[in-house]
């Protein structure tokens, strides 16, 4: 089997990461802040230590302003519900996963003023236009970092820096660069930045988070759920420090082990390392799909420029007809549709049928590479 599926989750899991779930479960299986007795410390310190771990990858600098969430989509609620009021304005692209859209277009209900900036059939945000979008109201730049469809990776650096010469808040999403680009939130102006753990952090499913930089205000802060955070137990309000206010329930401290174990596992191969394995392997992919006859690729066809996830199309064959060949003939397996991002389809130009996609990562090869070009020739040629 080849798993070309990685832009969706990652697989397979280090090693270590499953290792560490198990040990969390078997020997430090309190709730953490809820006791004081030795396992529920354990438990707690697995908690800080994830914080610490996420903090040195990103290049963040205060552990307790790491939010834990269920995923990316919940983190990008959390900042734009969280810090959005009616009359606010914020500036997105056409590239975005409705994990961006959706609650935006929901406070754009709300009374939010919305400005979507359209991106070049290659994906790209134009700075540029950026900053010409920018009104007396606006308060937020909101991005993904690297596109779930074409891998296209935006120029958040010269983003961030118009942002910051602005006083507006940038916030990105990591879901598809975060541990497969070196991200510096400092040096790149980032103020928000949400992260998923199943994905290129090689973690769980059912973890990820939101860092909340030094500049963001939270006296204004809307949590987007309330409840028991273990602190504050004599007041029946929220609290209004981080992380308690924004991380009320229980924590998924067995997916945060494995998370934390996933990050280490890629800090001691270096993030260096995993994106030029990456770049090979896409750069190959690329060029064999383009001597394709009736294949199209989209978005920028350079490594340089985008993750290691790409789409194409075939002429003749609906995305979703070939996916299911791929499967059960070649048993390749890849994601094909709209990938939750129609804006982004009607971008690149493949709305409705979208397109099908290719998702690689750390533990793909070359062969399998030329195992795949050779089943899209095939294909190509039966059709």
């Amino acid at each position: 089997m080849i798993y070309f599926d990685n832009a969706a989750t990652s697989w397979p899991k280090p090693p270590v990461v499953t290792g560490a779930m198990v040990r969390c479960i078997n020997e430090a299986g309190a709730n953490p802040g809820r006791a004081g007795h030795r396992m529920a410390n354990e438990a707690a310190r697995i908690v800080y230590d994830t914080r610490e771990a996420v903090c040195g990858l990103f290049h963040a600098t205060d552990p307790l302003r790491v939010v834990f969430t269920n995923n990316v989509t919940e983190a990008l609620n959390v900042a734009l519900i969280g810090l959005l009021n009616p009359g606010d304005h914020v500036i997105t692209g056409s590239m975005e996963h409705n994990s961006m859209m959706r609650p935006l277009r929901f406070l754009e209900k709300q009374g939010v003023e919305l400005s979507v900036i359209a991106c070049s059939r290659e994906g790209f945000v134009d700075p540029q236009e950026v900053a010409k979008a920018i009104r007396k109201n606006t308060v937020m730049v909101a991005l993904n970092h690297a596109s779930n469809v074409t891998g296209t990776i935006q120029p958040i650096a010269e983003i961030g820096y118009i942002t910051r010469e602005n006083g507006l808040l940038f916030l990105i999403d990591t879901a598809q660069s975060g541990g497969a680009l070196e991200i510096d939130m400092e040096k790149e102006y980032v103020d928000l930045l949400g992260f998923t753990g199943h994905k290129s952090l090689y973690g769980p499913m059912g973890t990820g988070g939101l860092i909340i930089g030094n500049r963001v205000d939270i006296s204004g802060f809307k949590p987007i759920k309330t409840g028991g955070t273990g602190s504050w137990s004599s007041e029946e309000i929220q609290p209004r420090f981080l992380p308690d206010m924004c991380e009320s329930g229980t924590q998924n401290v067995t997916g945060l082990a494995g998370l934390n174990a996933g990050i280490k596992w890629i800090r001691a191969k270096g993030v260096d390392t995993i994106r030029k394995h990456e770049m090979k392997l896409i750069n190959k992919l690329i060029a064999g799909l383009k001597e394709i006859p009736d294949v199209t690729v989209y978005g920028p066809c350079d490594a340089a420029r985008q993750c290691a996830t790409l789409s194409f199309t075939i002429e003749g064959i609906s995305p979703s007809e070939a996916g299911l060949i791929l499967d059960e003939e070649y048993n390749i397996l890849c994601r094909v549709g709209l990938h939750c991002s129609p804006s982004s389809h009607k971008t690149i130009g493949t709305f409705p049928t979208g397109t099908i996609r290719f998702g690689l990562g750390i533990f793909n090869t070359q062969e399998e590479v030329d195992t795949v070009l050779n089943a899209i020739k095939e294909l190509v040629e039966k059709d």
